[in-house]
């Protein structure tokens, strides 16, 4: 069976094929990859993936095909132009070497609609992966919900209704993904985690004594709340800090919020392989979000042994089983949060019961292999309706 990928990137892959998806995917499945990168030349994609990977890299039976946006070069409209174009240009010329069996579009806007175009002009079957909760789209990227995000929003909801209904199959996080949207409740669906690294996560025999938090935008993310919840406890707690490690372009707000807290501390943003050692010696990982379809950072964090405290929202619930790998609290609700992190501090069997749990769900439910046997099902369910 072969397939088109059309992501969205901007990502480079990982250079060890180890780290990568299509590593894992069986001897039956193989194709083509399109992805913008952050890279400006050729020279930059060889010395980032190594001789030979460009114009094209090979990772098993699957070959990329690289958009070098550069780094300034990967943001607003002249680069969602550039990509789309890239996409139904690649995809044509790669059809037309080789017939495709199916298209894989990650995300529901530009690169799902040129999924749609590809599908109409070559006759093969379209999967649209959903990696986000669509209700929410831009709602919650900032504190004010503007005339600006409120456009983007419309603009969401209405390639959602043309991607999906072009699809021959929809690739969910959670079951209820799709939730809000009665004309889509027809549409074939697929439920399964997106593909996350774990056996690269080590359980660490000992933590140190920090509290994790992982991601951005920070607002979107629940960093206030997050912050403010700490502070609410940090005077019980004088030995425990608070490491908040993610793209916090504008700290004034976040700092000002912190209030010069000396148990809280900024991280800058770092490589995934970076970030995991970070996590493996975390006592707790927080993910306060105000949305969210079904976070990595949170099968990552199962994967090191860690418990976590999440906010009981969207797809958060369906991989945090409050009471059994970790608590959830109620989105937005900084007294409650607060006092999941007192009870979650204060009980170390608490922690080692919900960490090893978890770490057990992981290793069983959310691996690569895992990952590879749903997508196989999945890809073999839409070729075979």
């Amino acid at each position: 069976m072969r397939i088109l990928f059309i992501f969205r990137g901007v990502v480079p892959p990982p250079k060890r094929e180890e780290s990568n998806r299509f590593f894992f995917l069986p001897e039956s499945l193989e194709g083509d990859v399109l992805l913008p990168v952050w890279w400006s030349t050729a020279q930059e994609v060889r010395e980032g993936l190594g001789p030979g990977s460009y114009p094209s890299h090979t990772v098993k039976n699957f070959h990329y095909h690289f958009l070098l946006a550069g780094r300034s070069g990967f943001a607003g409209v002249r680069h969602a132009v550039a990509s789309f174009r890239f996409f139904l240009r690649s995809g044509m010329r790669l059809h037309r070497e080789r017939k495709f069996d199916c298209i894989f579009a990650s995300g529901h806007t530009m690169t799902a609609l040129a999924g749609a175009i590809l599908k109409l002009l070559t006759g093969a079957r379209l999967i649209v992966e959903l990696i986000g909760t669509p209700r929410n789209a831009y709602r919650f990227q900032s504190p004010s919900w503007s005339i600006w995000a409120r456009i983007r929003k419309l603009c969401s909801d209405t390639l959602l209704h043309l991607t999906v209904l072009s699809a021959d199959r929809v690739k969910l996080l959670y079951p209820d993904q799709l939730r809000g949207y009665p004309l889509l409740r027809g549409v074939p669906t697929s439920v399964f985690h997106d593909f996350v690294t774990l056996s690269q996560v080590s359980p660490a025999d000992t933590s140190e004594d920090f509290v994790l938090f992982v991601g951005y935008p920070w607002y979107l993310k629940g960093v206030d709340i997050l912050i403010g919840a700490f502070r609410a406890v940090a005077p019980d707690f004088p030995h425990i800090k608070l490491k908040l490690l993610g793209y916090f372009p504008d700290r004034v707000e976040l700092d000002a919020l912190a209030g010069g807290c000396g148990q809280i501390e900024f991280l800058d943003a770092r490589p995934n392989p970076e970030v995991l050692r970070i996590m493996e010696r975390s006592m707790i990982l927080a993910l306060p979000s105000r949305t969210e379809g079904l976070p990595r950072v949170l099968l990552e964090a199962m994967a090191a042994g860690k418990p976590i405290i999440a906010s009981d929202v969207d797809g958060i619930p369906h991989c945090v089983r409050d009471g059994y790998n970790g608590l959830l609290f109620r989105p937005g609700d900084i007294d409650d949060l607060a006092e999941k992190l007192r009870r979650l501090l204060s009980d170390g069997a608490l922690r080692e019961r919900l960490g090893r749990n978890g770490l057990e769900l992981a290793r069983t439910k959310y691996g690569e292999r895992v990952w590879a046997e749903e997508f196989e099902k999945m890809v073999a369910a839409t070729l075979g309706g």
